[in-house]
Order: structure tokens, then sequence, then C-alpha cells
């Protein structure tokens, strides 16, 4: 009972001292320090830190370091050669003020499909959405919904195929990929959007009718998307096609590498030099990286003779993959040690004995609590899966359920509560739109939780009932 007491003292600290802005990378580690010596197992400090959290942290680095870069720098490339703010702007010429809100929603969602960082999306995409509701009198405190809408919830945990770490991440526990459960996925989309939108719109007709328009708000005229400087003078000149093309590249080679190239290859000769290697579980992974890689390749060749500092572009996307990848790493670190403890078997079998005849039910619910504690979609998902994952697997194949469904149900549980108030992302939309939590953020937590748990709710519904498709 101590050590049960010791976990929820820790993880109610790490969400607290989360919200009050102390990083993740420092927070890890105390955290998991507190819950051991709160436990009673102050001799095994020092041993847990080095051979738990350190191995976590270094195997889920090892593991998924390329697709965190690749997707970092493939971002970076899409908004300083001018891509991003072409395929934005070609939606608002296309749909126009009038429709503002599906506008910037499907801007946002064009390119974090396509594999563009939320972070960067977000920051490309505000000042459109800032003139787009000032033009259309909508009230700026919707932005930061809007933006999450299309950002932070179909496209990275439903629509089949996304890039979204969070994706790639169930791939090597359940030997899936990035297109598990395709029709399923959709379905949940569909439900995100449709539902996300219908709220945004009610609110923006209520803000209307009480005669509140877009208000009067302080700008930052210095504030500008990654991108500016130099090469902002020649952002509208990337013609659409060659700004789509990167984009239809990560899905496609994915698609062709996922369900052809690789089914079709032998790999037995690997078997001689990795003893160990189960192909069948980790080509997913090598798909998407292959994908990545291709994009940006293409995106550098395609743009050549038009970047002003591709040195800098380059470095700073490098340089622009470490942090959410140590945070993320940390928190696994983290969930090791908690899963090492006396008091983690007692929480593990309630969880996995809420419905003991169907794991969906209580992988959801693990996916959805670990992802609010630490205030992160990936971060949760990686702690449930590397403590929980394998049980899950088990259940399933006893319970006669497709990993792939496994795989989808994971992932969209994990953008569930992932968006409460100390959620990084959030925090960090926030800034950029400078607006504060009490101004905007019951609109997001409409759009990135409500949405998503009913989305959540449809698909276990379906996949009990119809299995995965």
């Amino acid at each position: 009972m101590a050590s049960t007491l010791a976990i929820v003292v820790s993880l109610l600290s790490l969400m607290y001292l989360a919200y009050r802005g102390i990083t993740v990378l420092l927070l890890a580690p105390l955290m998991a320090a507190l819950a051991v010596l709160l436990s009673g197992d102050i001799g095994i400090l020092l041993p847990i830190y080095t051979d738990t959290f350190m191995k976590a942290l270094g195997n889920y680095v090892i593991q998924f370091l390329p697709v965190f870069l690749l997707g970092a720098l493939f971002g970076q490339l899409m908004a300083d050669s001018g891509a991003a703010h072409s395929i934005s702007r070609w939606i608002v010429e296309k749909l126009g003020e009038k429709h503002a809100i599906i506008t910037v929603v499907l801007a946002c969602a064009i390119l974090t499909y396509g594999g563009v960082s939320l972070f960067v999306v977000a920051f490309a995409i505000y000042p459109i959405a800032r003139d787009l509701f000032q033009a259309a009198d909508i009230p700026k405190r919707l932005v930061p919904a809007t933006i999450a809408l299309g950002a932070f919830t179909f496209t990275m945990t439903a629509l089949p195929g996304t890039p979204a770490i969070q994706n790639a991440i169930p791939i090597p526990y359940y030997g899936t990929n990035v297109f598990a459960a395709p029709g399923l996925g959709i379905i949940a989309a569909i439900i995100m959007l449709t539902g996300g939108l219908w709220w945004l719109r009610g609110r923006a007709a209520q803000a209307r009718l009480a005669g509140e328009g877009y208000g009067s708000h302080e700008e930052d005229k210095d504030m500008a998307a990654p991108g500016g400087g130099p090469d902002a003078g020649a952002l509208s000149h990337m013609p659409l096609a060659l700004a789509l093309l990167p984009l239809f590249l990560v899905i496609g080679v994915n698609a062709l590498f996922t369900y052809v190239v690789f089914p079709g290859m032998d790999m037995s000769f690997m078997k001689d030099h990795f003893p160990g290697l189960e192909p069948s579980r980790i080509t997913g992974l090598w798909a998407l990286i292959i994908a990545l890689a291709v994009a940006c390749t293409t995106l550098v060749v395609a743009r050549l003779g038009h970047w002003s500092d591709l040195r800098g572009t380059v470095n700073k996307g490098v340089f622009g993959f470490m942090l959410p990848l140590f945070n993320t790493a940390s928190e696994v670190g983290y969930g090791a040690v908690i899963a090492g403890l006396a008091g983690f078997a007692i929480i593990r079998d309630a969880v996995l004995n809420v419905t003991p005849g169907n794991p969906l039910i209580s992988e959801a619910i693990a996916m959805n609590v670990l992802a609010g504690i630490t205030g992160s979609s990936s971060g949760g998902l990686s702690i449930a899966l590397q403590t929980l994952g394998a049980d899950y697997l088990r259940m399933a194949h006893e319970a006669g359920i497709s990993p792939e469904l496994l795989h989808r149900v994971a992932v969209l549980a994990a953008g569930g509560f992932d968006t409460l108030p100390h959620c990084g992302a959030i925090i960090t939309l926030l800034s950029i739109c400078k607006l504060t939590h009490r101004q905007s953020y019951l609109n997001i937590a409409a759009v990135t939780m409500g949405a998503p748990m009913l989305a959540l709710v449809t698909v276990i519904t379906l996949g009990t009932l119809f299995g995965s498709f």
C-alpha cells in the first residue's frame, strides 16, 4: 500500500510541477527518485537510476531517434522552403475568410498529415489564422482551438499512414505499421473533424449573436513564423504542385514499402547478422524512416538555388528534434522505474482487470490516464506500452482481437487526455497566440478531448463488434 501511495504522490507531483513549467528532463528522474524513496527502497536508488531509468531512456532513443530527427528536419525544410506557406495560402485563396475556421483547420491538417511538426505548423499558420479571424470578425480566443483541431487531433492519431510519432510508437510492440486499422481510423477522423467543427462554429455563432467580435489585442509586430527572415520574401513563389510533392511522398513511399517492397522481400539473410531481429515487427518503422528521408532529399534538391541558408535550415531542424525526443525518453525512463516498484503491480492488475473480456477498454483507460498525467500523448503511450504492451498483446490474442485494432485504439486513446492544462504543446500554442488558459482553454479541451473521446468510444464499439477494418 505504501508503494502504491508513493507512485500516486510521485505522479501528482510530476503533473503539478510540469504545469508550473519545470522541464520534464529534470522532473522525470527526480520524481522517479521520490517514488523510490517513499516506497522505502532508498538502498537501491542509484542502481535504479543507472540500470533502470537510463537503460529505458537509452533504448527509447536508439529506437526512435531517426523518426524524431527526420520528422523535425522535414518540418523545418517545409517551413523554410516556402512549401508550408504556399499550401496554407492556397487553401485560404480557395475557401476565403468566410470559412475562416475550416480554412485554418484544413491548412493545419494537410501540413501535419504530410509530416510537418505540429509546433512548426502552429507557428506557420498562426499569422494566417489571426488575419482571417480578424477579417471575419471571429473572436481571437477561438484561434488556438482551431489550430489544435487541425494539428493535434485526427492527423496525429486517426488518419491511416500519418507519420506522427504517436502512430509509430506501437509498431515494435505490436508488430504493426502506421496504416493499422485504416477504416476505423478514417471513421475516427471524421468524428473528430465534424465534432470539432460543430463546436467551433457553434461558439463563433454564439459570439456573433452576443455582439462579440475579434476583440482588441496587443500583437507582437515582430513575430515571425519559422522560415521568416531571409527566405520570407520568397515564400509565396514556391509552386503549389512542388509544395505538395513532399507531403505525397511521405505517405506514398511509406505505403509502397509497407505493402509492396518489404512484404515481397526475403529477409531471412538478416538473421545471419542479427539473430535476435524480427523484421516483421520493425518494417513499419523502416518504411517511415525511408519515406521521411526521401521527402527531405526531394525538398532539398527541388529548391536548389532558392535556399538563402540551407545549412542554417538543416541545423535548426536537426537541433529541434532533441528536446522532444529526450522529453519523451525521460518520461519512458520514469515509467520504467515506476513499473519496477511493488505498488505498480496493484495498479497494473486493476487496469488490466477493468474488463477481463475486452482488453481494448483496459488499454484505452491506461493510455488516457498516463497521457493525462504526463501531459504528453507520446510520453503516456510510450510508458504504457513499455510496461503493459506485452500484456495487452497476449490478452488480444486470447480474445481474438487483431494487433492492428490494438494499435489504433492505443494511439487514439493517447490523444485523449494528453491536452490537460499542463500539456507542453498547449502551453506553447497559447504562447504563440498570445492568449491565456482562461481565454481559450475550454474550447481547446472541447476539440482535443471531447471529440476524440467520442471517436475512441466509437472505434472500440465497432472494433469489438466487427473486428479491425
